[in-house]
């Protein structure tokens, strides 16, 4: 689970705490990026990337993602269905390791955030081509277009991607029913 923009691991990580099983591993690695959210003082947040040196961001992103992984399944890797959920920010962090990491990704799902517009389908689709794509949206969320959303799902479809769209009557924030939906 990837948080969104200055938000932390570990109190994003609680709005999961519903979903906690034996049979399930919740991991929510933090951005690199640590910030203080009001100019220099007081609380402090994290970003997963910026517009300055971009593509070493991203190469650094999906490079921690993976080692991340690494060290969560070590050898049971080839025994476990991964989901990765990124909500706001972190949802293009989870779409571009989905398609650039080393770890195959059985569902994707998408939240409060769009699929990223510069990552090459033509390129990376394949590798998305056998995980199943959700795409949640509040439906008074004003930081995500509805319409955008649709724009997504069917620009995944047309490069061979399963997607599908939920929406919750809430806005930008998770939503513990439709949590507890896509955990089923």
């Amino acid at each position: 689970m990837l948080h969104g923009y200055g938000q932390l691991a570990g109190a994003f990580l609680e709005s999961f705490r519903a979903l906690a099983s034996p049979q399930r591993v919740l991991v929510a690695p933090e951005a690199l990026s640590r910030f203080y959210l009001r100019r220099g003082t007081g609380e402090v947040g994290a970003s997963w990337m910026t517009r300055e040196a971009r593509e070493l961001e991203i190469a650094d992103i999906v490079r921690y993602l993976d080692l991340v992984a690494e060290r969560v399944l070590g050898p049971r890797a080839a025994e476990v269905s991964i989901h990765a959920l990124g909500f706001s920010q972190g949802a293009a962090a989870a779409a571009r390791w989905a398609a650039m990491g080393r770890w195959s990704v059985e569902r994707l799902t998408l939240w409060g955030g769009g699929f990223p517009p510069d990552l090459d389908l033509a390129a990376r689709g394949q590798r998305l081509r056998g995980t199943s794509v959700t795409l949640v949206r509040g439906e008074r969320d004003e930081s995500v277009d509805r319409e955008a959303l649709e724009r997504d799902q069917e620009r995944l479809r047309a490069a061979g991607i399963a997607a599908e769209v939920l929406t919750f009557a809430g806005g930008h924030e998770l939503d513990e029913p439709t949590l507890a939906h896509l955990a089923r």
